[in-house]
C-alpha cells in the first residue's frame, strides 16, 4: 500500500479497496468537511502571514515617505496631476491587495494578482510622465520608487519565482528610463549615477530580501515540523504501525462500524447481500493486512519512512527488528544523530552538497558472546555510514547524541564517517 492510499478522505465515498462501505460515505464526508473549513481559515497560521504583515507595515511607510516628498515637490513637477494620478492608482493598488491578503488567506488569486501588477505598471507609467522633462528620475520618482517596494506586500502571497520574475523587469524598467531620460554627459557624473543606482536598489532590494527571508522561515518551519511529528515515535511500542497506517486504520475502523450499525439496526438484512459480504470480507482482509504490518515494523522505520527528510537521504538496514529493543533515550539518541547528519548542513556548502548527503543505519545482528555484558542485557551493535559527510564536518551535538545510545568508536572510511556503536538493551527474552 502506497503512502497516497493512506492519507484520509482522499476518496471519501470509498474504502481503499475502492468498495463504497455502507453509510460511511456521509459521516467521513462531513468530517472531511468539517477538518476542511478548519484547515482552509489556519492554512497561513504557520507565521508567513505574520511576516507578510510586517511587509505590508514597512511598504505603507515607504509609501508615507513617498508621498510627502511627491507634495513637497509638487511645483517642480512639469505634470503633477500625472504624479498624483500615479499615487491614486499606487494607494488603491495597495490598500486592495492587503485587504485581499486577509480575505482568501495564505494565496493571493490570480486574477488579483493581475490586476495588482497592472495598477503597478500604471502607477509607475504615470510617476515617469511627471517627471520625464526634470531629466533625473532617481532623484524626482517617488510613486514608480515605491511600485517596485510594493512588491514587498505579496512575498508571503505569491511564489518566489512571481516575485522575483515582477523584481527584475522593475528593475529593468528604472535602468531604460533612466538611461533614456538622462542628460547629456551625465552618464560619466559619478554623483548623478550614484543617485541613480540608489534609488534603483531601494526599490528592487526589498522585495528580493524579503523571497529570501520567507522561503529561508517556511524551509524552517517544514524541517521543524517534520522534525516534531517524527519525534513521535521515540515512545512508541516496539511493534506499531505508523501515522499514515493509523489514519488509515480510522478511516477502516469508521466503515467497519457503520456495516455493523447498519446490521444492528436491520438497515442491512441478514444473511448478507453478496455486495456486502464482499465488502466486509475486504474490510477484514485490511485489516489483517495492517496488524501483520504492525507486528513487523519498529518505531525506526516509521520514522524514516514518514519523514520527507529522512526519507530522502537515510537507508535503514534492520532485518531483526532490534530498533525496537532501544530504550526512549537511546531512540532519542539515535533519531537526533541522524538529524543532526542529515538535516544540519553549513549555509557555505549549499543545496548540492547537503544532497549529496546519504546516511545509512545498520542494526544488528547480535553476535553471541561478543562482548561482556550484564546480566538480562544484550548488545545490540549498530554502524552509522555516512557519504558526504566529512569527519571533521560533524556537528559537537552528534556526537552527544551518538554517548545516548551506547559505547562508540569512529572511523574514516573512503573519505566518509563510520560510527559503530555498542548499544546495551534489555533481552526480550526476559520480558
Amino acid at each position: 500500500m502506497s503512502k497516497s492510499d493512506a492519507i484520509p478522505f482522499s476518496q471519501p465515498e470509498e474504502n481503499t479497496l475502492g468498495v463504497v462501505v455502507g453509510n460511511a460515505k456521509r459521516a467521513v464526508q462531513s468530517t472531511a468537511r468539517r477538518l476542511g473549513r478548519a484547515a482552509t481559515a489556519h492554512r497561513a497560521s504557520l507565521g508567513t502571514a505574520f511576516l507578510g504583515l510586517g511587509a505590508a507595515i514597512v511598504v505603507g511607510l515607504r509609501a508615507v515617505y513617498g508621498l510627502i516628498r511627491m507634495v513637497g515637490q509638487w511645483d517642480a513637477y512639469p505634470e503633477p496631476f500625472a504624479a498624483l494620478a500615479a499615487w491614486i492608482v499606487l494607494a488603491a493598488v495597495l490598500i486592495g491587495a492587503i485587504v485581499m491578503s486577509r480575505v482568501t488567506g495564505d494565496r493571493l488569486p490570480d486574477w488579483m494578482f493581475g490586476l495588482f501588477l497592472a495598477g503597478l505598471a500604471i502607477a509607475f507609467a504615470l510617476d515617469v510622465i511627471a517627471i520625464w522633462e526634470l531629466q533625473d528620475i532617481g532623484a524626482h520618482a517617488t510613486a514608480a520608487l515605491t511600485a517596485g517596494m510594493a512588491l514587498l506586500v505579496l512575498v508571503a502571497l505569491r511564489g518566489s519565482v512571481e516575485i522575483l520574475t515582477a523584481a527584475g523587469v522593475v528593475a529593468l524598467a528604472l535602468i531604460v528610463v533612466t538611461f533614456f531620460d538622462a542628460p547629456l554627459g551625465a552618464l560619466g557624473d559619478g554623483p548623478w549615477l550614484a543617485t541613480q543606482a540608489t534609488a534603483i536598489a531601494g526599490a528592487v532590494l526589498p522585495p528580493v530580501i524579503g523571497v529570501v527571508i520567507v522561503e529561508g522561515f517556511r524551509r524552517m518551519v517544514q524541517v521543524e515540523l517534520d522534525r516534531v511529528l517524527v519525534q513521535s515515535t521515540v515512545s512508541a511500542p516496539r511493534f506499531a504501525v505508523g501515522m499514515l497506517a493509523s489514519e488509515e486504520l480510522a478511516r477502516l475502523d469508521l466503515a467497519a462500524e457503520e456495516l455493523l450499525d447498519a446490521v444492528a439496526n436491520q438497515k442491512t438484512k441478514l444473511p448478507l447481500s453478496p455486495k456486502n459480504a464482499s465488502v466486509a470480507a475486504q474490510l477484514a482482509t485490511e485489516l489483517r493486512l495492517h496488524l501483520i504490518e504492525g507486528r513487523r515494523e519498529t518505531w525506526l522505520y516509521h520514522a524514516v519512512s514518514e519523514s520527507e527528510q529522512l526519507g530522502k537521504s537515510v537507508t535503514l538496514s534492520d532485518k531483526s527488528s532490534l530498533a525496537g529493543l532501544l530504550d526512549p533515550t537511546q531512540r532519542d539518541g539515535l533519531l537526533s544523530a541522524a538529524w543532526l547528519l542529515v538535516a544540519d548542513v553549513p549555509s557555505r556548502q549549499g543545496r548540492r552538497r547537503a544532497a549529496a548527503r546519504t546516511l545509512n543505519l545498520q542494526i544488528g545482528p547480535v553476535v553471541p558472546g561478543g562482548s561482556t555484558v550484564p546480566d538480562h542485557k544484550i548488545a545490540v551493535p549498530i554502524t552509522i555510514t555516512s557519504t558526504g559527510i566529512p569527519r571533521n564536518r560533524v556537528d559537537s551535538g552528534v556526537w552527544g547524541a551518538i554517548a545516548r545510545i551506547g559505547r562508540y568508536s569512529d572511523s574514516t572510511q573512503d573519505g566518509s564517517l563510520r560510527v559503530d556503536i555498542e548499544c546495551i538493551v534489555d533481552n526480550p527474552a526476559d520480558q
